[in-house]
């Protein structure tokens, strides 16, 4: 069984989203931590997937100067094939619509190149060029209707 679940300043949940996000970035994809922690933390709404009762994936969102971004997507390799992804990017649109002044805010991602027929599938389209972000191609990606 798949859930996702809102990290409600609940610290202990929050350290398993950052070991999730540190095995799949800092580990496999060789982002220094001081890249992958930033000033945002506090301030973006996290979440917690798991897969038969076991973290395997989070991600999160926060309001920026130029809309919603979406951010931070990481699955433990395991657990990839597994739709975890898919539940952690309905979850964070899903709630992102829940919220009263998110009406008519642009939603973005910086998708990793490998990444964009996922974010496709769900409506985002890549706009402008291609860009280095620690040291991983990625595009700019939008999403015009929840």
């Amino acid at each position: 069984m798949l859930t996702v679940r809102y990290i409600d300043n609940e610290e202990e949940l929050l350290q398993e989203a950052f070991t999730i996000r540190e095995t799949v970035f800092v580990k496999e994809q060789h982002v220094s931590k001081e890249e992958e922690y930033d000033e945002f933390e506090a301030s973006s709404r996290h979440f917690l997937a798991y897969y038969e009762g076991n973290p395997c994936g989070t991600a999160r969102w926060r309001y920026t100067e130029k809309g919603i971004k979406l951010e931070r997507f990481a699955v433990l390799a395991e657990f990839r094939s597994k739709k975890v992804g898919s539940a952690l990017l309905q979850a964070l649109l899903k709630d992102v619509a829940a919220q009263n002044d998110t009406a008519g805010k642009l939603i973005y991602l910086h998708a990793q190149v490998t990444a964009m027929p996922f974010y496709t599938h769900f409506g985002f389209s890549p706009v402008g060029e291609m860009f280095e972000e620690c040291n991983i191609q990625h595009y700019k990606m939008i999403k015009t209707t929840i």
